[in-house]
């Protein structure tokens, strides 16, 4: 199973995503469910640092994902950062509704 852990800070904003496991829908390089969460995490980290500009914490290996987004960002680097990452949720959020029994989603507040 895929386990998430979405952190939000106290205004309820991703702060930090947490991704570990394999679905076992399927098996190596025919997982839809592996492939599909790959690309929107790894999506979104480029949309941070291409597009946004902000450089997260970035850790990634086999069966591995953790995001960090630095503190002290200006407010526009702020808003976009939200916008990627709540798009990104989103989307998470629908494997889940289709796929519950190989991803889980966990959210918990951080001060």
């Amino acid at each position: 199973m895929i386990d998430i852990l979405v952190s939000r800070d106290s205004r309820g904003n991703i702060c930090r995503l947490k991704v570990e496991g394999h679905s076992g829908f399927d098996v190596a390089g025919q997982d839809i469910v592996c492939s599909a969460v790959s690309a929107l995490v790894q999506t979104a980290a480029i949309g941070l640092t291409d597009v946004v500009k902000v450089e997260p914490l970035y850790n990634q290996k086999s069966g591995l994902v953790d995001l960090t987004i630095p503190s002290g960002l200006d407010d526009d680097k702020f808003k976009g950062v939200g916008i990627v990452l709540e798009t990104m949720f989103l989307g998470l959020k629908s494997i889940e509704l289709g796929y519950s029994e190989y991803i889980r989603i966990r959210e918990r507040k951080v001060e």
